[in-house]
């Protein structure tokens, strides 16, 4: 049985790393009812970092944190898939300072990083919700019922209740969003335009029905889309990430909205542009101010021109050949009667990481 002496280890992470330990150790070794039985008020209150309102959340909706903690760790396991070639690679990601120390630098990185959150939050909340494992939603109420007779087909089946895990996700992510700063304009544009991908890249499934395998009639529902072409979505809108800059337009010279740096009037970002505010370090070195984890000891392709090369990913300070031999099984053949006879084969196999 999981035991709270074993929870509190859990606590002191990071809110972000809660939610992922809830996820990889918690959900292993407890069912949700023995997490709920061993209070909302006790767990929510033990967890480091979390805003007013997501205390509140997380205490009303405990299952909601469970589910908003799976969000959490695939938007970090899509970090890292896309970024696996780069000197920055979300290598830091999952670790306690991820929330922390390392996004507090205003880089394409970290918006990056919130944007896929937010929508990892988003889209696991949808899918709990279509599997039944949420309560307070379920199935996409507005689409049921609806006939279009001109197209032949009705709405049917469980359609994802994408909007009801977007609002989910706007208000426990942005909630955290307390200072009246530019870095919070930049990380809420972030988390929306996450969110925004999303919705645009919901699918339309449908089924056929009529005799002999006629579509005469067609009952569609939409479905949510692999997060990984999410993921695939935000890393272009990251290439092409717009540097941004706040206009304070109160009496209180606090920072109103965003627009476009070094541009001539007050030009604003669209909805799923991903902004900045400053620019990226080079990550080359180990420095916790700005999240970098350095790229000495990283593996490196020592004939690409790519930033997986060792030039690149390097930084000038050049590679290490490793060389070690490979050995397998091979060419087996089945001998009767009754084994298998293989032979011993090997090869030179050679591995550069940056010094």
């Amino acid at each position: 049985m999981f035991g709270f002496g074993e929870c509190y280890g859990v606590f002191m992470c990071s809110v972000w790393m809660w939610l992922v330990c809830v996820c990889s150790v918690c959900l292993g070794l407890v069912a949700l009812s023995s997490v709920v039985a061993l209070g909302a008020n006790i767990i929510c209150n033990k967890i480091p970092g979390l805003a007013p309102r997501q205390r509140a959340i997380c205490q009303s909706r405990p299952d909601a944190i469970i589910v908003i903690g799976e969000g959490a760790q695939m938007g970090i396991n899509e970090c890292q898939y896309q970024f696996r070639y780069g000197r920055w690679n979300c290598s830091a990601l999952g670790e306690r300072t991820v929330f922390g120390q390392e996004l507090r630098v205003g880089s394409k990185e970290a918006a990056f990083t919130y944007a896929i959150t937010a929508a990892g939050v988003a889209h696991a909340v949808t899918a709990a919700c279509s599997q039944g494992n949420l309560s307070h939603c379920g199935c996409d109420r507005e689409k049921q019922g609806y006939h279009d007779h001109e197209e032949g087909w009705k709405w049917g089946g469980c359609s994802a209740d994408v909007k009801y895990g977007v609002e989910f996700s706007r208000r426990f992510v942005d909630a955290r969003e307390i200072k009246k700063n530019a870095r919070r304009l930049m990380n809420l544009h972030n988390n929306e335009a996450g969110r925004k991908v999303l919705e645009e890249r919901m699918k339309l499934e449908c089924k056929c029905h009529g005799v002999s395998g006629s579509c005469t009639t067609k009952t569609c529902w939409t479905t949510l889309p692999k997060f990984r072409e999410i993921g695939y979505v935000l890393k272009e809108r990251y290439g092409v990430a717009v540097q941004v800059e706040a206009v304070r337009a109160t009496r209180l010279r606090q920072p109103s909205f965003l627009r476009l740096k070094q541009s001539h009037g007050y030009i604003k970002p669209t909805d799923t542009d991903l902004v900045y505010l400053e620019r990226s370090p080079n990550y080359c070195e180990e420095d916790v101010a700005t999240g970098s984890a350095g790229t000495r000891g990283r593996l490196c392709n020592h004939t690409s021109p790519h930033p997986d090369g060792c030039g690149l990913m390097c930084c000038g300070r050049g590679h290490d050949t490793h060389q070690y031999t490979r050995v397998w099984q091979c060419n087996c053949k089945f001998q009767w009667c009754c084994f298998v006879k293989c032979n011993t084969c090997s090869e030179m196999t050679e591995v550069f990481t940056c010094k």
